[in-house]
């Protein structure tokens, strides 16, 4: 079970790097003109950012700590951190009426629960 916790926490993880990457890197014009960035419209562009940053430093969380044997208790506040972001992720797409968005947010909701709650409890980090 801890190599499918590794396996779970780095999807997550490359996942959340790539999209927080690109939250950073295109401007909120060209984000918000992406097939599935019309939720930044809502945003300001420090608010786009900032969420950026929040999904890189999770995804960093998730993996960095425990591979590197400090502070392994980053990787289940990490995933908890996500787990806050795709709520937000949720109710900003309920508002905006894109039911299919909300497919990812929940699949990824479940499986930073998964984490959280495993690593929590009762498979923490065995290196």
């Amino acid at each position: 079970m801890n190599v499918a916790l590794w396996i779970i926490a780095g999807l997550l993880a490359a996942a959340f790097l790539a999209g927080g990457t690109i939250k950073l890197v295109l401007p909120k014009n060209k984000l918000a003109a992406t097939s599935t960035g019309g939720w930044a419209e809502d945003f300001s562009t420090g608010s786009v950012k900032t969420i950026g940053v929040l999904e890189v430093l999770a995804a960093a969380g998730l993996i960095l700590p425990a591979a590197l044997g400090i502070a392994p208790v980053l990787v289940p506040l990490a995933a908890l951190g996500l787990a806050l972001l795709m709520v937000g992720a949720m109710i900003t797409h309920l508002r905006r009426h894109e039911e299919k968005a909300i497919v990812v947010n929940v699949a990824y909701l479940v499986l930073a629960v998964f984490v959280a709650w495993c690593r929590f409890g009762p498979i923490p980090f065995a290196g």
